[in-house]
């Protein structure tokens, strides 16, 4: 059987259907450095046009060999369409992500609007026209990977987290009100970008793992509203959570999703044996520690470690920092596809 393109891999991969090899993508930014330089700009303008945008996205994959390409990187986007503004720091030298400059402080200050028209507002209209791009490239050569933000990690780009977690003691009906109404918003997000056209959708829950919220917080604040994002989104659609997962990574299989994605912090070889075979994993190594920080002969044994810790795919924990060393990203990529070549738990191969 002749290799399948990219985006082909990764439809078959999340279909679990057989595959010629591990596809090599995430559910995070996977922007470098590399790509940016060769287009001449800082980073900070990157995330001000959609052309830009894709471009910086798609020659990151043709530089390395990624299967997918993922838009936007930053996590402004919606707020900064909902009226918190934005900070882009266009004039900066070296890495910056842009900021939310204007959170509310309190839940009396909160103000949703009533319909949908933020989808409109902002550099919401950049992201769509990087994911039209990137569709289109060379006849839909890669998969293009959406994201936004779960109801809760959103609520702490618009208001202070210890607001609400203050508040789940103190005024607990009016943070479940403002967490369905993130809920909500979720939704709609998620279902434009499915409506552009990506081939996977990712709920980032990033702020939400037991490193900040106790198990039973999370079966109560965190799990219905993830259920009702899930309940209402098309597939691919998966859940990523950051940090410590491990004591609720069977609760984070209940909410619906068709493949879990966790970090460095969890225990992939047990989540394994809980969740067992069925399920699609994603993980689950730390991107800087090994992309940044590491010798480039450092890389393959933890790509391997991961793989055969039972994962299906092997995801960074989070976004790629763009400023990785090249020669990391290559033995990453040539690690996934030579111990990706036999079949995982829940994916088989054509050969």
């Amino acid at each position: 059987m002749t290799a399948l393109t990219p985006r082909e891999r990764i439809r078959r991969f999340f279909q679990r259907e057989p595959i010629d090899v591990m596809p090599v993508f995430s559910g995070m930014g996977m922007v470098t450095i590399q790509a940016i330089e060769e287009m001449g700009i800082r980073f900070a303008k990157v995330h001000s046009s959609g052309g830009l945008l894709a471009r910086s996205a798609i020659t990151s994959a043709e530089i390395f060999g990624f299967d997918a390409v993922i838009v936007p990187y930053d996590m402004c986007t919606v707020p900064e369409a909902l009226g918190r503004g934005v900070s882009l720091y266009e004039g900066a030298e070296g890495i910056l992500y842009p900021t939310v400059p204007s959170k509310w402080k309190s839940l009396d200050e909160v103000s949703l609007p009533k319909d949908t028209t933020y989808l409109s507002k902002g550099r919401m209209p950049a992201v769509d026209e990087a994911i039209r791009i990137a569709k289109a490239y060379e006849n839909g050569r890669y998969a293009v990977g959406g994201w936004v933000l779960g109801p809760f990690t959103m609520a702490g780009q618009l208001i202070e987290l210890d607001v609400l977690l203050k508040g789940v003691k103190k005024d607990k009906e009016r943070v479940e009100e403002f967490l369905g109404k993130m809920t909500d918003l979720v939704i709609e997000v998620g279902k434009h970008y499915q409506r552009l056209g990506v081939d996977y959708m990712n709920i980032r829950e990033m702020g939400s793992g037991t490193d900040l919220l106790s198990p039973r917080m999370w079966k109560s604040l965190i799990q219905p509203n993830l259920k009702k994002v899930f309940s209402e989104l098309s597939s691919p659609k998966i859940l990523h959570i950051c940090g410590s997962t491990d004591l609720i990574i069977e609760m984070m299989n209940e909410c619906g999703a068709d493949a879990i994605s966790v970090d460095q912090k969890n225990n992939v070889a047990e989540s394994r044996k809980k969740l067992g075979g069925d399920v699609i994993i994603l993980g689950n190594f730390d991107p800087y520690g090994t992309l940044v920080k590491m010798e480039a002969q450092q890389v393959e044994g933890v790509i391997k470690k991961c793989i055969e810790s039972g994962v299906d795919a092997v995801w960074p924990g989070c976004d790629l920092w763009p400023d990785l060393k090249a020669d990391n990203v290559r033995a990453y990529v040539e690690a996934v596809r030579r111990y990706g070549e036999a079949a995982t738990p829940a994916v088989g191969r054509t050969k």
